[in-house]
């Protein structure tokens, strides 16, 4: 796989029926290994091993309602109170991040009301925290660290 824009991690792999999986610490599982799914590893172990997050406070790859749609996001990070702090989009790296990207990040957050987004596709990360009462969100240098 490609090398990231991320500081070098050790992840598990396997190789079954000529298909390479990775091991997601959060759903406890291989799961088969996508450009995006290895963009979505780097971006679980910035959060864990950087960023300080707990793991009980990660969740990966679940469904949410969007405007009664079917969708489904990338990575969340919650508050010990249950409320989301970080909504994480992932992308492959070939892909460009473009407003669209944006656009479907901030359409998921209308539902999830996170505190910070994160858009990457493990070469280029965009980091923003919301503004809720003036319905628009400023971007910050780095997303901020996990405080107890």
């Amino acid at each position: 796989m490609q090398q990231l824009d991320f500081y070098s991690y050790t992840f598990r792999f396997k190789n079954s029926e000529n298909k390479v999986s990775i091991f997601d610490e959060i759903r406890k599982k291989f799961i088969i290994l996508t450009p995006e799914e290895w963009v979505r590893q780097h971006v679980v172990q910035f959060l864990l091993e950087e960023k300080k997050y707990p793991k009980s406070l990660i969740n990966v790859e679940k469904v949410l309602k969007v405007n009664g749609l079917r969708k489904r996001y990338d990575v969340v990070v919650f508050n010990s109170d249950g409320s989301i702090r970080v909504l994480i989009e992932c992308k492959a790296p070939e892909i460009k991040i473009a407003q669209a990207t944006f656009d479907q990040i901030a359409r998921y957050n209308m539902t999830l009301k996170a505190d910070y987004l994160m858009v990457t596709n493990g070469m280029n990360h965009y980091f923003c925290q919301m503004d809720f009462e003036n319905e628009k969100y400023h971007f910050l240098p780095e997303l901020p660290n996990y405080i107890i």
